[in-house]
């Protein structure tokens, strides 16, 4: 990773450090220099060393206390390790840490490589992608430092999401992790996850090719063997399985197949999680998982809607369009309503309610966003009114009915999204005449009707309780 050099070696120690003209304070500033950029050393003088910088291409002199010499012969090997192992556990400190980590590379005889230092480095370029994301945003000099350590071999892609740019490690060395002999299991692990995160799957992917790599990388987490793992590490497998299958049965169900089987393997995988082993750090994964896995749970369902007063059903409608229509039961003429749409009809969710003169029905556009279509009587005919899993541009979620109160004739309802990278989950009654909103909370329990008349099948079968 380090380019062979006869001369001596610095790495930059302190971000922003000056490059000057001269040996002096009070020399021209030609440039600053970032945090883990190598240097060759060709001079010293009072203080200063003369060094030149082959990623800009220009010399200059550096004070000698804010870099550090480099030695990689076979010899500093373990010292390079020692200090790789002290910096991949200090967030802000990557760049620093993947050039150490490089000059051990460059120093370590290949027979005594083991996965760890490219554990280390994969750690690392993993975290500072993280921090140098739109939505991140934790480390003001992450994109600067991203351009150093990619000198050292260090590849990233990029990807927007819902209007966020989200930076993603290539995974080599991870990928290095895996066929090395004798990782350990955590290592093992940490490579599988940082290989499987579902944020940093290419959204421009076909149907074809996404459903393919998702099924190869569910195949990946099942090769893990858990035991050995830390409880953490333990419960972050079991929340990305489920992430992965509930995409697997999203992709199987948009493609005309049955996501039964695939559906149920992310709830299990789901319910083996121990949300508590996630701690703060680490709790955004359970939390996505949940929203991915409750987005997709109607394909779980195999058991036919009960009849009532009103009929559901489906038929083709433009080329890739699903079309509902609504029609009285056991009766012949014009449907009541029709709408149509791209997304996943889950016909398993019809519910019939307000004696007949509403229905509640599950549609999925996207892969995790669900959404909740509420057929209703209105004074002249009928009506279709969608509702979202959120109110505040939500990036991914679900909505879905809770129940129905005849007496105040209010809807139940339950949401969960996460919006502006924060998790809400929502209690909501709605008035069924125009579904405004009319009380919520963050407890069903705070809620009067939702006590009284809260859906059975719901509460059995809901991941919103969990």
């Amino acid at each position: 990773m380090l380019l062979s050099l006869a001369a001596a070696l610095a790495i930059v120690a302190q971000d922003r450090t000056p490059l000057r003209a001269a040996p002096r304070p009070q020399a021209a500033e030609l440039t600053v220099l970032p945090q883990g950029e190598v240097l060759e050393v060709r001079d010293e003088r009072t203080g200063y060393l003369k060094v030149y910088d082959y990623h800009r291409e220009r010399g200059g002199y550096v004070k000698r206390g804010s870099v550090h010499l480099l030695a990689v012969s076979e010899a500093d090997a373990p010292a390079l390790l020692a200090v790789v192992r002290f910096l991949r556990e200090i967030p802000g400190q990557e760049a620093l840490g993947i050039s150490y980590g490089a000059a051990y590379l460059k120093a370590a005889p290949a027979a005594a490589l083991t996965a760890e230092p490219f554990d280390a480095i994969a750690t690392m370029a993993e975290r500072l992608a993280d921090a140098a994301s739109a939505a991140s945003g934790r480390h003001v000099d992450a994109m600067t430092h991203l351009e150093v350590v990619e000198q050292l071999g260090i590849h990233v892609r990029s990807f927007e999401h819902n209007g966020h740019l989200q930076i993603c490690y290539d995974g080599e060395l991870f990928h290095r992790v895996l066929s090395t002999p004798h990782a350990s299991p955590e290592e093992r692990a940490r490579a599988v996850l940082g290989l499987t995160r579902p944020e940093c799957v290419d959204p421009t992917l076909g149907i074809l090719l996404r459903a393919s790599q998702d099924e190869e990388l569910a195949a990946l987490l099942d090769t893990l063997d858990e035991r050995g793992l830390a409880a953490m590490t333990r419960s972050r497998i079991h929340a990305r399985r489920a992430t992965l299958w509930a995409a697997v049965a999203y992709e199987q169900a948009r493609r005309g197949y049955s996501g039964t089987a695939a559906a149920q393997r992310a709830m299990s995988e789901l319910l083996s999680v121990h949300p508590g082993d996630f701690g703060e750090e680490r709790r955004a994964e359970y939390l996505d998982a949940l929203l991915r896995v409750g987005a997709i749970r109607w394909a779980a369902v195999t058991q036919v809607p009960q009849p009532g007063a009103l009929t559901l059903t489906t038929r083709p409608g433009a080329p890739g369009q699903t079309c509902v229509v609504l029609t009285l039961a056991h009766r012949s003429g014009a449907p009541l309503v029709q709408r149509c749409t791209y997304g996943i009809v889950w016909t398993a969710s019809a519910q019939t309610i307000a004696q007949g003169r509403a229905l509640v029905l599950a549609v999925q556009p996207l892969e995790s966003w669900r959404e909740l279509w509420v057929f209703h009587a209105g004074e002249a005919d009928w009506t279709v009114d969608v509702l979202s899993p959120g109110a505040d541009d939500p990036e991914e979620g679900y909505v879905e009915f809770a129940g129905f109160a005849p007496g105040s004739e209010r809807l139940l309802i339950a949401r969960e999204a996460r919006e502006h990278g924060r998790f809400h989950r929502r209690f909501e009654e709605l008035r069924l005449a125009d579904l405004l909103p009319v009380k919520q909370a963050s407890s069903p329990e705070l809620l009067a009707d939702f006590g009284r008349w809260q859906d059975v099948a719901w509460r059995r079968d809901t991941l919103a309780l969990h």
